[in-house]
């Protein structure tokens, strides 16, 4: 396109419409360096972006053609980069910005805390990354599931950070009264925070028998497979909510033996939130789905364990 209204569209600023042409004219070195100097993520982006509703909604073949396969192409161009052994920030062309006397303390190593950090070594700040858990990630390493997003695929990525000089310390939590000033005591010009929304919306969580979705899936990343699988192996299991972590519980709960796995949803299928392509392959893999449905309560069996749902049917309304 001589216009590339997909670059507008991605809120990364990864550039697909440059990155696309490039790869056009079988500049395949010189496509995947516009992908990953734009977005030190580039890779789990061309996995798990919503490009559906960003730059491929946003493509100039929507309306008369499918839409270019933007995230396809971009999670393409980042695999071969590593099967060709193509590292950009480690390539001798690659121009290194003039020390700063500055340093910027980041806390937490996930996807806003790695992207803050690479975007002030291009600028010569020396960074470091502090993060509680013993892996850098955050929720793309604790929040989606292997199946998805493998390990072998992020740990490329962080590979990428750290090439720029990025300093992890892992098993590193900054917490408590004052701590954020005890880091500008020690020298640091500035402090990025970025620790993530790993608490949840309790509700009746403490009982037997129901899982917060990021407990759950953070449970299965950090080798808890056995633990959790004894919990659903052979039942019946629900799953609350029409988003992608919803459908990433259900896909997750199948893969650990469930009998049947149910995604409740109090809206319509049509107007789940989950991108199309993941509703489809947890159609495919066996999931039932109960749209239009609100849960009212639970159904208490011995000691408390959780033995059904209650559910009230809804309807749609206009819109108040």
């Amino acid at each position: 396109c001589h216009e590339t209204p997909c670059s507008a569209g991605c809120p990364a600023g990864t550039d697909p419409g440059t990155f696309i042409r490039k790869l056009r004219m079988n500049n395949l070195r010189g496509a995947i360096r516009t992908i990953k100097e734009n977005n030190i993520l580039g890779g789990a982006c061309g996995v798990l972006c919503p490009t559906s509703r960003l730059c491929e909604k946003a493509c100039s073949a929507s309306g008369l053609d499918r839409p270019v396969r933007i995230g396809k192409i971009q999670q393409f161009l980042v695999d071969l980069g590593w099967k060709m052994g193509f590292r950009v920030f480690e390539e001798p062309w690659y121009l290194k910005p003039a020390p700063r006397k500055e340093s910027v303390a980041v806390v937490g190593a996930g996807p806003a805390g790695l992207s803050c950090a690479a975007e002030l070594r291009k600028q010569g700040f020396g960074v470091t990354l502090f993060e509680s858990r013993p892996e850098p990630g955050g929720v793309l390493r604790y929040g989606v599931p292997a199946f998805r997003f493998g390990s072998d695929r992020l740990e490329r990525e962080i590979a990428d950070v750290r090439s720029l000089g990025v300093e992890i310390r892992c098993s590193s939590p900054v917490r408590g009264q004052g701590a954020i000033e005890k880091l500008l005591e020690k020298g640091f010009s500035a402090v990025f925070v970025g620790v993530g929304l790993w608490g949840g919306r309790d509700g009746e969580a403490g009982r037997r028998g129901l899982w917060r979705s990021v407990d759950f899936l953070s449970a299965l990343r950090e080798g808890k497979e056995d633990e959790v699988g004894r919990t659903m192996r052979g039942r019946a299991v629900a799953v609350i909510g029409g988003g992608s972590v919803a459908v990433d519980c259900a896909r997750s709960a199948l893969r650990l033996g469930a009998r049947d796995v149910f995604l409740v949803y109090r809206r319509s299928f049509a107007q789940m939130p989950a991108e199309r392509e993941e509703v489809f392959d947890a159609l495919r893999e066996g999931v039932h789905f109960f749209p239009l449905s609100r849960p009212a309560g639970t159904v208490e069996g011995i000691r408390e364990k959780v033995k059904g749902l209650r559910l009230v049917r809804t309807r749609l309304d206009a819109p108040d």
